[in-house]
């Protein structure tokens, strides 16, 4: 269990910060630009739970999927090194994975097929949907990038997770615009004259 007694340690105050397994790295490693933007994307769509709660399906998931992304940020946290803790650090798993697998095949079904890309937009839901969207995608360049350095490891379970939510997130947004019907369409080359 978590217990947080005071807020501020001033341990980071000359920009380290401490990993889940006690080390110390720059505010900037890859590592922590990785988690750091999970929390970012896990804050996006705690954003577009404001414009959800109406509808209690969307609203559950996303529920879950923010306490997913506190595991994922758990795991980032965490370096794969084969060492020893002396606990067994939180991963992400993949029946995570096939959860966020089976919501985008259910709401989806519920769409049309597209015929064109869509702008965010629409309503306010499907916008903080699709900004979150494009922040999980951020994420999961960083944590590809951090799974090519040397000597680090991103679990398949975790890369798979990042990529499956960027896909729930969009049918989501498209979701909220009711069904798909309020789905602003990009129109190629529309202002060229």
């Amino acid at each position: 269990m978590v217990k947080l007694n005071r807020i501020y340690t001033k341990t980071g105050d000359k920009g380290t910060t401490g990993l889940g397994d006690g080390s110390r790295v720059e505010k900037f490693d890859l590592r922590v630009e990785s988690y750091g933007t999970v929390d970012e994307a896990n804050a996006a769509i705690g954003m577009a739970r404001l414009h959800t709660s109406g509808d209690a399906e969307i609203d559950a998931i996303l529920a879950r999927i923010q306490n997913d992304l506190f595991d994922l940020g758990a795991d980032l946290c965490t370096p794969d090194t084969g060492k020893d803790l002396g606990y067994e650090p939180l991963r992400i798993v993949e029946n995570q994975v096939k959860r966020l697998e089976a919501e985008i095949d259910a709401m989806n079904a519920r769409l049309q097929p597209l015929k064109s890309f869509i702008l965010p937009g629409g309503s306010a839901a499907s916008a903080h949907l699709h900004l979150a969207r494009t922040i999980s995608r951020r994420a999961e360049r960083h944590m590809v990038m951090l799974s090519r350095k040397k000597d680090e490891k991103v679990s398949e379970a975790a890369l798979k997770y990042i990529n499956r939510l960027s896909d729930l997130l969009f049918v989501l947004g498209r979701v909220t615009n009711a069904d798909g019907t309020q789905d602003v369409l990009w129109v190629p080359g529309l202002t060229r004259g």
